[in-house]
């Protein structure tokens, strides 16, 4: 070897260690407290409506509740809203004068704790705080082996709700398919609420089909709590109520549900999902004065009830594509909807949730990534507390694809980066790191301490998003990202965690028919 070699030679594995400890280091799991991004960080940096335009949206949600009202309240419905103060119409609608409405909203639940059944999972709602997760009622699977779509039955909920169980950056499960193998309609509703528990800790929300299945899906909630009182004093499962029909159209059958929901204890979500174009109206700010009117009327609705309900304000408008009349999910005005709406619940002062991530592409590709990146960015930049749909939605809602979920975490990581923001502060814009490099250092801040300190705590980094170069990239065989999907999704199933005990399963298998292995 020659001196020069000897020489260059500790500096090359001086550069090497040093390398593979950051790589080390980088790999290893951080403390909470450590953490650059987690659940709950403050949005709200994104406003699309000015100050002037909130308030005119809110005057004419009122205008609307007062004037045009709902039609087709059940029965127990109109009792409940004429005994606070609403006003039934000759012609079958229910109208809310002003006062009511600001009196409901006054009554109305804040800062609001969506619990979990693991503590460290619960979702507090109050502000601009920002979580995202799964929702929907895709009725196929995307299977990326096979490039087909096929209907989606019990076990890719169970699959989807353990993928989700072991991905950080979502937060909740919501019930993402349909459980389309299950053909009794109240074994769905036990087989969809089980499924969800028995994947995943995080807080589930569900729905039911019928009214008389709720005291039924009760019984199992009450199971796996340990009793009602256990259950009531941490309601673990949200109720997603599509309780309007848009445009301004109660549906009898789900106000009924929400109705025993609310009496059980248990949080809901207040969803008027009308479509622009088609059940909502055309321009952006009128179909968010729908959906703020409609869901006010679930706020006195809910409120009449009891008092400081759990709920969460769910305008949740869609978009239609206006060539074609189909949904457009991915569009950059369904991205305005959603942060429009997440305005309008921090003027009220309430928990809120709306839809983004959605793509309309079939597949998990450059265009899923970018309509789930626009959308999801502006979610959480606009502080919505509840972004649902986030994650795993293709074909505009009628597909769910178990590695999409997988990609979408590490979407999400880089979209709460973005909430996160800038940290402005006396270390971050101080000059002493630039004067230890610039007059006598190395003239790089690759090997700085600043550097070293702040490589885990200021960045976040993809799971599995690619940032080799061409080079590495090669030696590695030219992993593929769908590749990585697939295999991190076989590598999460085959570990086979149920998150429910093994005598408590058994129990509930005896009482109920349950789909999933």
């Amino acid at each position: 070897m020659s001196d020069e070699s000897e020489m260059c030679a500790p500096a090359r594995a001086r550069r090497a260690g040093g390398r593979e400890a950051r790589v080390a280091a980088r790999a290893a799991p951080l403390s909470e407290a450590m953490r650059p991004i987690r659940p709950g960080m403050e949005g709200g940096r994104y406003s699309p409506l000015d100050t002037a335009g909130v308030a005119r949206i809110h005057q004419a949600a009122l205008d609307a509740l007062e004037q045009i009202g709902l039609s087709n309240a059940p029965a127990s419905g109109v009792e409940i809203l004429t005994g606070a103060g609403g006003i039934q119409g000759a012609d079958g609608r229910s109208r809310f004068p002003r006062a009511l409405v600001e009196d409901m909203l006054a009554k109305a639940c804040r800062d609001l704790t969506l619990h979990a059944r693991d503590p460290r999972h619960d979702l507090h709602l109050s502000g601009s705080r920002v979580h995202f997760g799964t929702a929907g009622a895709a009725v196929h699977v995307v299977d990326l082996e096979t490039d087909t779509y096929r209907d989606s039955t019990a076990q890719d909920l169970y699959d989807a709700a353990r993928i989700t169980q072991a991905l950080d950056n979502v937060h909740f499960f919501q019930r993402a398919m349909v459980c389309r193998d299950v053909v009794d309609n109240f074994e769905m509703d036990i087989n969809t609420l089980y499924a969800c528990l028995s994947g995943t800790k995080k807080h589930v929300g569900t729905s039911f089909s019928d009214p008389s299945h709720v005291a039924g899906c009760f019984d199992l909630l009450h199971m796996v709590a340990g009793g009602e009182a256990a259950w009531r004093a941490r309601p673990f499962v949200s109720n997603s109520n599509c309780f309007v029909v848009p445009p301004m159209k109660f549906a009898e059958e789900s106000c009924r549900v929400m109705e025993d929901c609310v009496r059980r204890g248990m949080p809901v979500l207040l969803l008027s999902a009308g479509q622009a174009g088609a059940t909502a109206p055309a321009p952006i700010a009128l179909a968010i004065v729908q959906a703020v009117a409609e869901c006010l009327a679930g706020v006195v609705y809910v409120n009449a009830i009891q008092p400081g309900a759990p709920a969460i304000f769910g305008t949740w408008p869609f978009v239609s594509d206006l060539r074609t009349g189909a949904m457009s999910g991915g569009s950059a005005e369904q991205a305005l909807l959603t942060a429009g709406c997440a305005q309008m619940h921090r003027f009220y002062g309430l928990p809120g949730g709306a839809a983004a991530g959605i793509s309309d592409s079939k597949l998990p590709d450059m265009q899923a990534g970018w309509e789930q990146a626009i959308t999801n960015v502006l979610a959480g930049l606009s502080g919505l507390n509840m972004v649902y749909e986030s994650v795993g939605m293709h074909a505009s809602l009628l597909g769910f694809c178990l590695e999409s979920l997988i990609l979408g975490d590490d979407i999400l990581g880089q979209v709460m980066r973005c909430v996160r923001g800038i940290d402005v502060t006396d270390e971050s814009t101080s000059i002493e790191a630039m004067r230890e490099v610039c007059m006598g250092g190395p003239g790089h801040y690759l090997g700085s301490d600043q550097t070293l300190r702040l490589m885990q705590t200021e960045y976040v980094y993809p799971s599995l998003g690619n940032r080799m170069s061409p080079k590495e990239w090669v030696e590695a065989g030219r992993p593929k990202l769908l590749d990585q999907a697939i295999r991190r999704k076989h590598e999460i199933l085959a570990r086979g965690e149920c998150q429910i005990p093994a005598d408590l399963d058994a129990a509930i298998r005896q009482k109920f028919n349950i789909y999933f292995r």
